[in-house]
């Protein structure tokens, strides 16, 4: 297992980011600097980035059928945006969130035969008896009046138990699986032990069927209860899922002061937090590594300093060749979109994308451009093409 200095390269330019050079090039002659550089060069890919449109307080988003683009915002709008024009209209119908710390309107998903069953899915912040927490709601999304479209049929069929005070750690990213199943990130609500409370489905990651319930062959399915949705345990804020080629889950999660973590997910496994992390508590106090603890699952990489992982995915397009089949995952603190080799053992960091703004979310288009959401009240969605 590895640590990676996370330190952001400060050579690269908006437009595009390769390697910085060695700090002691004064004792190589000029042929092996540019031997050197030339190296470093073709191994990072090139890119432009184009401004499309502003937002406010983005969070996720999700390609239609017809390529125009569902986002949401924290304070409760979903909107139906239109690359060809760059207009966007606002869904009707959309519940209530709770909108305030790190709540509010968060995922949105589409359910794999979407365009039979134009069923959508979102995640948000509520309060309730106890306190806060995440729920998932279905609804079916029509679009039949391209000037209004709606929600209806609108259906919760999900929630964090229990709920609590506090209004942060809520993670709740979405993902649908080759399986048909519907995978969750359950943040641990910044009250750590739930993460290991097998009573809780708080800091888990969580295998569901397209209706909510618990999925069948999960690890702990006998037991029942929110113990069935339970794929693997021990997380703590988990804000990027996505699967490779060979269906394996991969997630990043920020970890406390230090130790964020991208994670190989293994069915049935403990990750560890709190009890163990590659970070320490923001109160100063300690916790043992991973190392210390080997019966826990340690990241395949983390990094300290942090770099807010917020989301991730896996890139399949041609547009970008040095990407292809490379975690691309977006950093809030880091400003940046990391891009990491999975291939490799260990895992590794191979390129950073110095973006200037708090990188929110991301989502590969059709073409293979990748679209980006900036994080805040005046964030813009961006395009990166290449070269």
């Amino acid at each position: 297992m590895m640590k990676l200095l996370a330190t952001p390269l400060l050579c690269g330019s908006f437009l595009f980011l390769f390697a910085c050079g060695s700090n002691n090039t004064n004792s190589k002659t000029p042929e092996q600097s540019a031997a050197q550089q030339s190296a470093k060069k073709a191994t990072q890919q090139a890119y432009r980035v184009e401004t499309i449109a502003q937002l406010n307080e983005p969070w996720a988003m999700t390609t239609l059928p017809d390529q125009r683009l569902l986002i949401t915002e924290r304070k409760g709008q979903l909107k139906v945006f239109d690359p060809q024009n760059k207009q966007s209209v606002n869904v009707q119908g959309v519940p209530t969130v709770s909108y305030g710390g790190q709540g509010g309107l968060g995922d949105v998903v589409l359910h794999p035969n979407f365009q039979q069953n134009h069923w959508i899915y979102l995640s948000y912040a509520t309060k309730g008896q106890g306190g806060y927490g995440a729920v998932i709601s279905r609804a079916k999304l029509d679009l039949s009046n391209p000037a209004q479209p709606k929600l209806t049929d609108l259906k919760t069929i999900w929630q964090q138990v229990p709920k609590v005070s506090g209004q942060g750690h809520y993670a709740h990213r979405m993902l649908f699986g080759a399986d048909g199943k519907l995978w969750v990130s359950s943040g641990e609500r910044q009250k750590f032990d739930p993460a290991q409370d097998m009573k809780s489905n708080l800091g888990k990651i969580l295998r569901l069927n397209d209706d909510g319930t618990a999925a069948a062959n999960n690890p702990f399915s006998q037991q029942g209860g929110v113990t069935a949705e339970i794929w693997s345990l021990g997380h703590r804020n988990p804000l990027g899922m996505a699967f490779d080629a060979k269906q394996q889950l991969w997630v990043v999660e920020m970890g406390p002061k230090g130790g964020d973590e991208l994670n190989l997910i293994v069915k049935g496994e403990n990750y560890g937090y709190p009890i163990v992390s590659n970070g320490d508590h923001y109160s100063g106090l300690k916790i043992p590594d991973h190392q210390t603890r080997p019966e826990f699952k340690a990241p395949e990489i983390d990094w300290t300093p942090v770099i807010s992982p917020s989301s991730m995915i896996i890139y399949t397009g041609k547009e970008f060749p040095l990407w292809q089949q490379k975690a691309l995952i977006g950093g809030l603190s880091s400003k940046a979109i990391v891009v990491v080799d999975l291939n490799t053992r260990p895992v590794k960091e191979v390129q950073r994308l110095d973006m200037k703004q708090r990188i929110r979310g991301l989502q590969q288009a059709q073409d293979g451009s990748i679209w980006v959401i900036e994080d805040g009240p005046q964030a813009k969605l961006l395009k990166l093409n290449a070269n």
